[in-house]
């Protein structure tokens, strides 16, 4: 290997060995920032988290309210058909009115959104369905 009696390389466009040279200083200078985009990453997959809970609590909301006005339609509780047909963990947060017109009954759900994130609150889900009364 040729070498010039200084320390460096001269294939090799003549860096230092040693740690006194450019390589020397940028050492340490990615892994500050991978550090700091770190923070960015984590942000960024909470807030992925939390879209797909706010389509899945509307989804189950959907889902409840037909099955709501299903019950109901059936002469059964509206109530006890939404909290049935959702998932257990957002069973307890689920709401449902009824309304009855002259041949049908509309039943609205309501399910509060679950937090991912602390601090983000978005609200409720809230779909309405109806159903003709089964005379």
């Amino acid at each position: 290997m040729p070498y010039d009696g200084k320390g460096r390389d001269r294939r090799r466009g003549g860096g230092d060995r040693g740690g006194g040279g450019r390589a020397g200083r940028d050492l340490g200078q990615v892994a500050i920032e991978y550090l700091g985009f770190i923070p960015i990453l984590i942000l960024v997959a909470m807030a992925g988290v939390q879209i797909g809970l706010i389509a899945y609590t509307a989804q189950q909301a959907g889902t409840a309210a037909r099955a709501g006005a299903r019950a109901a339609s059936l002469e059964e509780s509206a109530q006890q058909g939404c909290q049935n047909a959702v998932s257990g963990w957002l069973a307890d947060d689920t709401t449902c009115t009824e309304a009855y017109g002259a041949d049908e009954v509309t039943v609205t759900a309501t399910i509060e959104i679950p937090q991912f994130v602390p601090g983000w609150d978005f609200g409720t889900a809230r779909k309405t369905a109806t159903m003709p009364l089964d005379h």
